[in-house]
């Protein structure tokens, strides 16, 4: 689609630099790659030396960069997250046509509100509810007493245990598992038992969870995921985890059963939290942090050594040693 470029300003509240009329945008693109009909924007001064001669059809940017751009410009405080929007205004995301395939299995318990739609060989259980404007893409499995609010999607092969339950508006990627059982065994004379997992898992509003990310249902109350979480592809969530609002957690994170997870917190791919403690409101915890204890102040958290050249990782790694006396 394409969008006229005085249109695009009022929708993300930018001035323009110059009046322009019938300037069509039909795609956002890199400064260095942008053409005609291309919207392009500059947030890093990294990407500066690309401003001057850029082709691209207007520039979103912020005042101090306005006088440099050789084609109209949309100024905002934000461009970043301006062209977030952008982005969202060229490519809506598509109006399916609600109904219920005919290759999908729903059992006659389930409410399925008429606006939603239902793709291929979905298989719904008992008592389940699905709300208007929900997706479910090929191949997602809802498990017995499920609830879906509205205008979510869950997209192929998303599968939901029996009992979870997900708020309005949140997006679901493939493969995504939530409320398989969570990892409870006890050991007597050497063997492992497993513990019945009897609780499910909650999601809030405005939630996206990534691919072939896995959400273990709580053991005896809810995991819970509260509103405005963003999380990546391969993470896992063990059972009765607690996330707080508006927290992002990026790819391949590991986050053991119990752990209170506070709200506008960010936690760098690959990061390792251990169970049964507590991490405090805006926290941030860079990639491959490994967190052994509570967090009780707001700020940033590391741990591990950087990657270097292999010998002189031994030199580093002996040093340490020697710190230690035996």
């Amino acid at each position: 689609m394409s969008l006229c470029l005085s249109d695009i300003a009022r929708a993300i509240d930018a001035t323009l630099s110059s009046e322009v009329s019938g300037v069509e945008i039909e795609r956002v693109a890199r400064l260095s790659q942008a053409g005609q009909g291309d919207i392009s924007f500059l947030a890093s001064a990294h990407y500066q030396r690309d401003l001057s001669r850029t082709r691209a059809s207007a520039v979103i940017l912020n005042a101090e960069h306005a006088a440099q751009c050789p084609v109209p410009s949309l100024v905002v405080t934000n461009p970043y997250l301006a062209y977030a929007k952008v982005a969202r205004l060229l490519h809506p995301v598509p109006v399916l046509e609600p109904g219920i395939h005919p290759s999908a299995v729903v059992d006659p318990t389930a409410t399925i509100d008429p606006n939603a739609c239902i793709q291929a060989q979905v298989v719904i259980g008992k008592n389940v509810r699905v709300s208007s404007g929900v997706t479910l893409g090929p191949g997602c499995s809802i498990g017995d007493d499920c609830e879906i609010g509205a205008d979510s999607r869950l997209l192929a092969k998303v599968v939901l245990g029996h009992g979870v339950r997900l708020g309005a508006r949140n997006l679901i990627q493939p493969g995504a598992v939530i409320g398989s059982d969570g990892f409870g065994f006890v050991n007597g004379d050497g063997r492992w038992l497993r513990i019945p997992q009897v609780g499910s898992v909650s999601i809030g509003d405005d939630c996206e969870i990534g691919a072939n990310t896995t959400i273990d249902r709580g053991a005896l109350e809810d995991t819970v995921i509260e509103d405005g979480v963003i999380i990546d592809n391969q993470v896992h969530i063990a059972h009765n985890v607690h996330i707080g609002a508006h927290t992002a957690i990026a790819g391949c994170v590991g986050i053991a059963g119990s752990a209170h997870i506070g709200r506008h917190c960010a936690i760098g791919g690959g990061a390792g939290i251990l169970g049964h403690l507590q991490i405090v409101d805006g926290v941030t915890i860079t990639a491959m942090t490994l967190v052994t204890r509570t967090i009780t102040e707001k700020g940033v958290y590391s741990s591990g050594v950087p990657h270097a050249p292999a010998r002189l990782w031994n030199k580093q790694l002996a040093s340490l040693r020697r710190l230690v006396k035996r």
